[in-house]
């Protein structure tokens, strides 16, 4: 159990490391279609969830380095 999760750990950090632009940019461009679809209610919240997501998405592909 314990190697199939640091396996798939290992996995999430070779993808962070080599799509991690793309996801970033994924992301940000998920928070202004959930912010355009909510007329902008919502805007701190989603900003700050799409900023914490691609934080952690950078964080996964620094661990990789």
């Amino acid at each position: 159990m314990f190697d199939a999760l640091k396996n798939l750990k290992d996995k999430a950090e070779e993808i962070a490391q080599t799509h991690g632009g793309v996801i970033t940019t994924g992301l940000e461009k998920v928070g202004d279609l959930v912010d355009q679809k909510t007329d902008g209610k919502h805007s701190a919240t989603i900003d700050t969830a799409v900023d914490k997501a691609q934080g952690l998405v950078e964080n996964l592909a620094k661990k990789k380095d």
